[in-house]
């Protein structure tokens, strides 16, 4: 007698024969989105390709169905009847056997629906912000385009004045029990796709699929404080459930324009101040703004170009808190591009009282 082999699942899924639920379902969930015939269109390979991620899934995610296989495994590589690979499960020719794809992605309709809620899906938007509307907050209208229950039919899926029937194929139980070798397994039933009904009678507006695309004005409050980069999540704010199901969530990422004098790290704002030498020299309180008001700032005299001065709390506001980062300044002394006569003199005038600004630089370079 020829071996037979079954067919590889953990292979096609690309993970180890002691992957966990979760990296069998993430790993999943990866192949079957780059697969799914509704991203492929027209694609035989492709389609081919999701039938078996779907038929490996589908058996390794439920743990009684697993163990059964390691089993078969282990009997098939002894030498048992038959050639070729094949599954110990049944065919898996059709998508309806997998009663949690279409759900799981928001593909596909008609009668395969099941009655059962579903969540909505999160919504997620980068959203540009002016660099002062960071800071003071904003409300916001997002334009988005949501799945939502039928308005004609409700989300039933069925032609109003009509209603789902029961499967005939499996009776309404929603599966079909199957035998092949010393397996007996419960399959879900390819037809009604587990929910034991099928729609004969469509609707006209959403195909029978209970869903429906709409476009949707979201109002939202953006807190002050938000950053470049950030995500800030909106409960509740997402597409709406089907059947019932809760809302899923908003995320909204900002983008911040850059400000022409601010820089801002974190809640902190940072400020380049430019000085005339005379300030530097003799001190000065220049007017400066800050991004709550203008202020004037102490410069006492001899302050070096570079010096740094802190205000405190005049920073950004922190996201949802009460306080405020600080604002640092960092004064930069200019000399005049331009000299008259007058001025001139008058430099060379000061520059006789001068100390030489190097000549401990000279000292130490003797040595």
């Amino acid at each position: 007698m020829n071996g037979r082999e079954l067919k590889d699942y953990y292979k096609i899924l690309g993970v180890d024969k002691n992957a966990t639920d979760a990296e069998i379902k993430k790993a999943f969930h990866k192949l079957a989105r780059k697969h799914h015939p509704d991203a492929n269109k027209g694609d035989k390979e492709a389609e081919k390709r999701f039938k078996e991620i779907s038929e490996a899934y589908e058996v390794l995610h439920n743990p009684e169905k697993r163990k059964q296989y390691d089993m078969g495994q282990q009997y098939f590589s002894g030498g048992g009847p038959g050639s070729g690979a094949e599954s110990p499960f049944g065919d898996a020719s059709d998508f309806g056997g997998f009663s949690d794809l279409f759900d799981l992605f928001g593909f596909g309709g008609g009668q395969g629906r099941g009655s059962e809620s579903v969540r909505g899906n999160d919504l997620h938007y980068e959203v540009k912000f002016e660099f002062d509307d960071a800071l003071t907050g904003k409300e916001m209208v997002i334009n988005a385009r949501v799945k939502d229950d039928c308005d004609t039919c409700s989300g039933t899926g069925a032609k109003p004045g009509t209603g789902p029937t029961t499967c005939k194929q499996c009776g309404g139980s929603g599966s079909i029990a199957q035998s092949q070798g010393f397996f007996s397994l419960s399959r879900t039933c390819p037809v009604c796709a587990g929910s034991g009904q099928v729609i004969e009678n469509p609707c006209a507006k959403c195909g029978g699929s209970g869903i429906v695309g709409h476009d949707k004005k979201i109002k939202v409050n953006v807190p002050a404080g938000i950053e470049d980069g950030q995500t800030i999540k909106f409960r509740g704010h997402g597409e709406p459930g089907i059947k019932g199901g809760p809302p899923g969530d908003l995320y909204i990422t900002a983008e911040v324009r850059p400000h022409p004098i601010f820089t801002r790290n974190g809640a902190d704002i940072l400020l380049t101040l430019p000085i005339s030498f005379s300030e530097a020299a003799l001190g000065a309180k220049p007017k400066l703004p800050t991004t709550n008001g203008w202020v004037n700032l102490k410069i006492p005299a001899g302050t070096k170009s570079g010096k740094v001065f802190r205000l405190k709390g005049k920073g950004a506001p922190k996201l949802h808190a009460s306080s405020h980062g600080d604002m640092f300044v960092k004064v930069n002394i200019t000399p005049p591009k331009k000299l008259d006569r007058r001025q001139k003199q008058l430099l060379k005038e000061l520059a006789e009282f001068d100390d030489d600004p190097r000549k401990n630089i000279y000292a130490k370079a003797k040595k």
